[in-house]
């Protein structure tokens, strides 16, 4: 099976390295092509648009910024639709709308494609040690035939329905982590002005009841000052603001999703759009 990999940044590069390493001949394009040329350099292919990796390739994985560049990336010139032949399948796991994912769902039925929307959670460590979570929707069928490239750089994935599924459960995901980010944050904060030790504050903390991953993965990268992105502020910000939209759609209220939204609107703003989310402590201590 030829695979194909659009979009090598941040959580794309690590995943498609896992793909080259279970021996997977790998297609690979990005916007900026030096983003992708560790992986040429260790055995990758590089192609020169979208479409010609669609044309080369039997599955095509997608992992991009934003909503509209989703679009782009498959509705736009030199695109993954315009490379598409029959009995391919094509696999989003950018952050981005149900709607969306219904939209190419059903564009690649048209074309005789199966097509999955499955992002991902679990940040830069999680691509790293291939250990991602990752929320799919689609066809079963589908969901099978792509299921051991998934187990190359997931820990833990699940099929939850048809086209669209996977985009709702990553909102659930994002819902929760909004609250563990913005406790975890206000805990180190109470615990400075308290004058506490914080390193013995995390560890005890987090062999309690408080224990959750935004606590053990991003507090030591705080108290190190490390605020170099494994999820970007920005996208944060975009993923916050697709759950409040769907969330409005169901005619639900989300006060606390909301406040979240609102922290990291305003640390984006603020000009630390491209930090780790972990940068809302800026908030206070800068």
């Amino acid at each position: 099976m030829k695979i194909g990999f659009i979009g090598t940044g941040v959580m794309g590069s690590s995943m498609a390295k896992h793909l080259l390493e279970a021996d997977y001949p790998l297609h690979v394009y990005n916007r900026t092509k030096e983003k992708a040329m560790p992986l040429v350099d260790a055995g990758a292919t590089w192609q020169d648009t979208p479409a010609e990796i669609a044309e080369n390739t039997d599955v095509i994985f997608t992992i991009v910024g934003y909503p509209d560049d989703v679009k782009e990336v498959y509705f736009g010139e030199e695109s993954v639709f315009e490379g598409l032949t029959e009995g391919k399948t094509i696999v989003d796991m950018t952050t981005s709308t149900p709607a969306l994912a219904v939209e190419i769902a059903e564009k690649a039925a048209e074309k005789g494609v199966q097509s999955l929307d499955a992002p991902v959670s679990g940040g830069d460590l999680g691509a790293r040690e291939g250990t991602l979570t990752v929320m799919v929707g689609g066809e079963a069928d589908a969901y099978e035939k792509v299921r051991p490239a998934f187990e190359q750089f997931a820990g833990d994935l699940h099929l939850f329905g048809e086209a669209g599924s996977g985009q709702h459960t990553k909102m659930v995901n994002q819902i929760m982590v909004a609250g563990t980010m913005t406790g975890m944050t206000e805990m180190l904060v109470y615990a400075q002005k308290a004058g506490l030790d914080l390193e013995a504050v995390v560890k005890t903390v987090n062999g309690g009841a408080a224990q959750n991953w935004s606590l053990g993965s991003y507090a030591p990268r705080i108290i190190a000052e490390d605020y170099s992105p494994g999820f970007f502020v920005k996208h944060f910000v975009k993923d916050l603001k697709i759950a409040l939209d769907e969330a409005e759609k169901m005619d639900l209220n989300l006060p606390a999703t909301q406040q979240a939204y609102d922290l990291y609107k305003q640390l984006e703003n603020e000009g630390y759009g491209d930090e780790g989310t972990q940068a809302l402590i800026k908030l206070w201590w800068n």
